[in-house]
């Protein structure tokens, strides 16, 4: 099953990120040491802590008129979960 919603703000793209990171069954912790960040910079990111980053890509976004939405494809989450190793 696939999932779109609409990324308004910082906030609502933390908890798609967040629900994307928990499907995948990553731990903050390792989704940080695979992108080369802290566990801490990944919970303020799911949490929508505002960042000069986003503040400045959603102002743009809103001035603009753009909208920006995510798709969460729940299914092949799931499945990555459910191989087992070679």
């Amino acid at each position: 099953m696939q999932v779109t919603t609409p990324i308004r703000d910082p906030r609502t793209l933390g908890a798609i990120v967040q629900q994307a990171r928990m499907l995948k069954g990553l731990s903050q912790r390792d989704l940080a040491n695979e992108i080369g960040v802290t566990q801490k910079w990944i919970w303020e990111m799911e949490q929508g802590k505002p960042g000069l980053f986003t503040t400045r890509l959603f102002r743009i976004l809103d001035e603009v008129d753009v909208g920006l939405t995510a798709t969460l494809n729940t299914e092949a989450a799931q499945n990555r979960g459910d191989e087992s190793p070679s």
